[in-house]
């Protein structure tokens, strides 16, 4: 037999590497909601190869898929980010954390921001684990230790007294791989918190933090803040006598009479002022500095001595050693009397949200769940976070935006997730109802689908809670 010429066979090897290979999962018929517009697209057919959207058409193709999924009466958002979560309480908490990881995934959290912790080795092994399909599990970006000063709250942290510290912080965070610094203030020397910040953008990672209210939150953010944790701060930088009362906290700092944090956090709800935010929110715009507010955990600790949670759902997936660990905000909140100034339930918080959001100000979506957060679950509490961005005046694509592509913008990823867009990446959660008639929709789930492979219909979503709740009651 003759064999063939080179160029022919040049030819057979082009054919064959330039076939296509089916399709990991195809979704027929689907209504997708583009978060960025707020448009609905629908009857829309998509086609996913390598955890990547390769197609969207409007019409089907002829094509071979491994798993079809109809998507007639549906609608189709990306995988949702829950922007503010913990994974801590030592040792003896590493398992109970760890089952709590398919709980984001139930709830259609593909990705979650670990706002640090105490059990970094271990996040470290999670989120490779999931990467390589080995754990169920949301991808986790994380800040690994906090950065604060000797005395810290929360253990993990690493104390820094001067600014040696804060670089030789930032060498160990980079050394072990970290997404974001963050920086927290419970015992940290105010004047250490701005070198911090250009610290870690010195070295392009993005810095989050609680900031000492002995500061400006102004100069926080021409620092280089990439996102202020929680409202106060922002609210502290909406007052018109900012100045005056950082300067009164600073000088009764150690007198009889402190002013302290709730006594500025009160003068603050009393100046609250239109045209500073605006200046402030220009400025915020100007530097890319967006704010995660954690409006649900306000609420669920404003309402502690009101509310009983002991008969709770959620409390049947969380292990006893995280519930033990809600016991100490619940006693502070008992121990309370109803005339006491409540710092999670001060005017205007809602509204500062809504004007932020209005002036164009970066909003990212985080519930603040984990361990010590007293009844703020895993998955649902993101869900409620969404719920409370539209109760502040929010659209409910605004809300989705915080938890899709505002959410994947913090690490520069927004041209990878947090959109259903050929090229992106096939992270999706497909509901039964249109959220964007009532955010609470996105509760309504039919199919979570991670890196275009993971498939968990309803089956698979019943499971998950069902192991929740053995691992929670051995």
């Amino acid at each position: 037999m003759k064999s063939l010429p080179l160029f022919a066979l040049i030819l057979l090897l082009f054919v064959a590497c330039s076939e296509e290979q089916p399709f990991h999962l195809v979704i027929e018929n689907v209504n997708i909601l583009d978060v960025e517009s707020g448009d609905i697209l629908e009857n829309r057919y998509l086609y996913i190869r390598d955890g990547v959207i390769s197609e969207i058409t409007e019409t089907p193709s002829d094509v071979e898929s491994a798993e079809t999924i109809d998507g007639s009466g549906r609608w189709l958002i990306p995988g949702l980010w829950d922007m503010h979560v913990h994974f801590r309480g030592g040792e003896e908490l590493i398992e109970e954390n760890a089952n709590l990881l398919p709980l984001y995934i139930a709830h259609g959290v593909t990705s979650v921001r670990d706002a640090g912790g105490d059990v970094t080795p271990s996040i470290m092994e999670w989120r490779s684990e999931i990467q390589n399909g080995e754990r169920s599990g949301p991808y986790i970006y994380t800040s690994g230790p906090k950065i604060d000063g000797p005395g810290y709250r929360w253990p993990g942290s690493i104390a820094v007294e001067n600014l040696d510290d804060i670089h030789a912080a930032m060498d160990s965070l980079e050394s072990i791989g970290v997404d974001f610094v963050k920086v927290n203030d419970s015992a940290l020397n105010p004047e250490l918190f701005l070198p911090a910040i250009q610290a870690a953008r010195e070295r392009n990672l993005p810095v989050t933090g609680h900031m000492p209210f002995e500061v400006i939150f102004s100069e926080s953010v021409e620092a280089g803040l990439t996102a202020t944790e929680h409202i106060f701060y922002a609210y502290k930088g909406a007052s018109s006598d900012e100045q005056a009362i950082t300067r009164e906290l600073v000088e009764s700092r150690g007198t009889d009479n402190p002013l302290g944090f709730l006594g500025a956090l009160m003068r603050v709800s009393e100046t609250q002022n239109e045209s500073t935010l605006l200046e402030l929110s220009e400025l915020m715009i100007e530097e890319g500095t967006g704010i995660i507010p954690t409006l649900y955990i306000m609420d669920v600790l404003a309402n502690l001595r009101h509310i009983d949670h002991t008969e709770d759902e959620f409390l049947n997936y969380i292990g006893p050693g995280i519930q033990e660990t809600y016991r100490g905000r619940l006693e502070l909140a008992l121990q309370a009397s109803d005339d006491q100034p409540n710092i999670y339930d001060l005017p205007g918080y809602s509204e500062l949200v809504r004007q932020l959001d209005e002036n164009g100000v970066t909003i990212y979506a985080g519930s603040d769940a984990g361990p010590y957060n007293s009844f703020v679950y895993p998955g649902i509490s993101l869900h409620k976070e969404l719920q409370l961005l539209t109760d502040s005046g929010l659209s409910p694509a605004a809300a989705l935006r915080a938890a899709t592509v505002n959410a994947a913008s913090f690490f520069d990823k927004d041209n990878q997730y947090g959109l259903i867009r050929e090229g992106f990446k096939a992270d999706l959660v497909l509901l039964n109802s249109n959220p964007l008639q009532n955010i609470q929709y996105t509760t309504d789930i039919r199919y979570v689908i991670q890196n275009g492979n993971r498939i968990y219909g309803e089956g698979e979503i019943d499971e998950i809670f069902n192991t929740a709740e053995s691992h929670a009651n051995q």
